[in-house]
Formats: structure tokens, C-alpha cells, sequence
């Protein structure tokens, strides 16, 4: 049995462990029945996208999809046990209703902002009581805990979905800044709860720790990254730790700039800047 022949029956596994029919997980997934199928069968594979989501929907991990493990060796680094979730396929249809609460509370805090968003508010757009909420999240600060580890499971998610089979590191790096911009949909929002995360640690210091875990996944990819391109031969440059320490502090205060609308700043103008300097100070080892 092959890596594609594994990924396909560990989707099997977890269909079959959901409390709903496959062509519901299907939909969603966003994802027509017939493709499901196809793709199950063997006649197409999974895109990156249909991973994620897959991972989304049923709570695991791309990476536990692919390689049978949250914590298997991957092109990315693996979030540190406190800012991780654990994939637990067996558990699915009792978690299901807290992934729709906490999936909810995410997109709100992502809208209005996290003091804007009330437990009411988060029961009112699922459907049930505050009573079921305080089940699952008994404060609202759990609330934000949990929205920070699902910030870096979508990251996670998606760079493994994406990298996987990429193996070149220049091409790599290039697509993890493209992951890393605040393109309007998910990645906004993701960059919308980052920015009030950064707010919260810096007036709560018992969320430091959840923070730098958090934030120490990101900077050890971009940290691999540099270090496969020299080994492969295609950066020069001399300090990997230097570069990567600037890069990830010009992604932060690019993004910054784009959400908060300076002038000027763009997703395009954020790019390009990027590529620039990983062209200049990177790859030629400027």
C-alpha cells in the first residue's frame, strides 16, 4: 500500500466514524459526491484544498492525513504539544458539536473583533444555549485560547497540504509567504485574529506562553525552509537565523499595514516587497 492508497483509507476511517452519511460530509467539505468518490476510488487524488477542509470538518490533522501522525516529519514544523490539536479519529461525533461552536467563535472574533463577541452571540449563530457553550468553553478568554490553536492548525493544515510535494526550498519559501497573505476570506480572517491575539498577550501575560508556542511554529518553518535551500545549494546566504528573524518580522509588519489600511499597502505591494528580499538577501546572500 502506497502513500495515496493510505491517505485514501484514512478518509475512509473517518467517514465512517461521522455521525452523518458521506454524501453530507461531502457537502460539507465543499465538495461535489461524485468527486468524494472518485477520489476514494482512486480515479483523481485530493487537491490541497479538499485536505484542508477534510482535516477542518473532522478533526485531525492534514499531516496526520498524509502521514499517519500529528507529529510526523514533515516539510513544516510541527506545532509544540500546548498550540497543537491532537487527531483523534475515534472520538469524531462527540466533537463535532465543539468544532461548530469553536469554528463559529472564530469567524465572529474574525468580524467583530473579540470584545464585540459575547457567549450569546456565539450561541445565537450555532443555534443553541449558552448553557452549551459553557460546556464546552467555560470563559470567553478558553474562547480565544482555542481560536489561537485553530489559527495555527489552519496554518499548519494548509502548509503541509501545499508543501508536501514541493521539493525544491526556493519554491517552497515562495509559496509559504503566498500562504502567509492577507488575501480577503480565510486568510484575512486568520490575520484578524492574529492581530487581536498580539493585543491580548501583550496586556495578558498568562497567554504568552500559549503565544510563543504559537507563534514559534511559523518561525521554525520559515527557519527549515532557509536551511534546506542551503543545503540544496540555491540560498547563499551566511546567518539562517538572521534572515529568518527579519523575514518574519516584515511579514508581521507588512500584514499589519495591508489589514490596517495604510496608504499604499497591498496584498500586491506586500508581495512584492516579500520577494524582494528573499530575492536580494536570500538568494543571492546580499
Amino acid at each position: 500500500m502506497d502513500e495515496t492508497d493510505r491517505l485514501r483509507e484514512r478518509v475512509r476511517q473517518l467517514i465512517q466514524s461521522m455521525p452523518v452519511p458521506q454524501r453530507e460530509f461531502a457537502a460539507a467539505i465543499g465538495l461535489d459526491q461524485t468527486k468524494l468518490s472518485k477520489a476514494l476510488n482512486g480515479a483523481r487524488r485530493f487537491s490541497p484544498h479538499e485536505l484542508v477542509r477534510v482535516a477542518e470538518y473532522s478533526g485531525v490533522t492534514v499531516n496526520w492525513l498524509l502521514n499517519g501522525s500529528d507529529d510526523a516529519k514533515t516539510v513544516t514544523a510541527v506545532p509544540a504539544p500546548a498550540a497543537g490539536t491532537a487527531s483523534d479519529p475515534d472520538d469524531l461525533a462527540h466533537s463535532e458539536p465543539r468544532r461548530r461552536i469553536l469554528e463559529t467563535a472564530w469567524r465572529l472574533i474574525a468580524e467583530r473583533g473579540y470584545h464585540r463577541v459575547r457567549i450569546a452571540d456565539i450561541a445565537q449563530a450555532c443555534g443553541t444555549s449558552t448553557a452549551a457553550i459553557h460546556y464546552h468553553f467555560p470563559t470567553k478568554t478558553e474562547v480565544l485560547d482555542e481560536a489561537l490553536r485553530r489559527n495555527v492548525k489552519l496554518a499548519f493544515d494548509r502548509q503541509v497540504a501545499e508543501l508536501h510535494a514541493v521539493p525544491g526550498a526556493h519554491d517552497r519559501l515562495l509559496k509559504l509567504v503566498e500562504l502567509q497573505l492577507p488575501t480577503e476570506g480565510l486568510l484575512r480572517a486568520e490575520w484578524s485574529v492574529w492581530l487581536q491575539v498580539w493585543n491580548e498577550v501583550a496586556l495578558d501575560p498568562r497567554l504568552r506562553s500559549l503565544y510563543t508556542d504559537s507563534y514559534d511554529r511559523w518561525y521554525q518553518t520559515i527557519l527549515m525552509t532557509i536551511r534546506t535551500g542551503q543545503e540544496q545549494g540555491v540560498f547563499r546566504l551566511a546567518d539562517p537565523e538572521a534572515a529568518t528573524a527579519r523575514l518574519t518580522a516584515l511579514i508581521d509588519g507588512l500584514g499589519i499595514q495591508v489589514l490596517t489600511g495604510r496608504p499604499g499597502s497591498t496584498v500586491g505591494a506586500m508581495r512584492a516587497h516579500l520577494h524582494d528580499f528573499i530575492d536580494r538577501s536570500i538568494v543571492q546572500g546580499a
